[in-house]
């Protein structure tokens, strides 16, 4: 069952690497980011099925990148994209995107997340592996959530940062 407005989001690990302007070429030592760390807070998280895939490279995760300062106007206190990748490969991203301490990139490694939350998909046809992320945005406040927007076919709309402004 894929989670709606208001549910709450399941308590999960995700992992990430904290931007560091000095590893310019190296990555980070992972660190945990629970879902629990949400609470009180507004949050937004997009999904993409792939770090570095053209859809996710080109449009999604750059138009966050782009109206950030807009989503904190309107109250949002953390911008987090997760993919079912490992932490090394989203920071690597990051530092290619140079979304520098603008948005938190989180693998969700083991789709616990997208698994919990029914937001998951099986892209083993293209090589992708069974446990991808689908293309989402949600906003949850106070771990409550107040929008979901899932992409039915190809490119972003429900689930960009548009959408997601339009929402709040």
């Amino acid at each position: 069952m894929t989670i709606k407005v208001g549910d709450t989001l399941p308590s999960v690990n995700l992992k990430y690497c904290p931007y560091d302007p000095s590893l310019e070429h190296a990555c980070g030592i992972p660190q945990n980011l629970s879902t629990d760390s949400f609470k009180g807070k507004k949050v937004v998280i997009f999904g993409v099925p792939g770090a570095f895939t053209p859809t996710c490279n080109n449009s999604h995760l750059p138009e966050f990148r782009e109206k950030f300062q807009d989503l904190t106007a309107k109250g949002v206190d953390q911008v987090i994209c997760i993919s079912t990748s490992d932490a090394f490969v989203m920071d690597a991203w990051g530092k290619w995107t140079k979304t520098n301490d603008k948005l938190i990139l989180a693998a969700d490694g083991n789709g616990e997340f997208v698994t919990a939350t029914g937001l998951v998909q099986d892209l083993t046809k293209i090589g992708f592996g069974a446990i991808r992320s689908q293309r989402f945005a949600l906003v949850a406040d106070d771990l409550k959530v107040t929008y979901i927007g899932v992409e039915s076919g190809s490119g972003v709309s429900v689930s960009g940062a548009t959408a997601v402004l339009a929402s709040l």
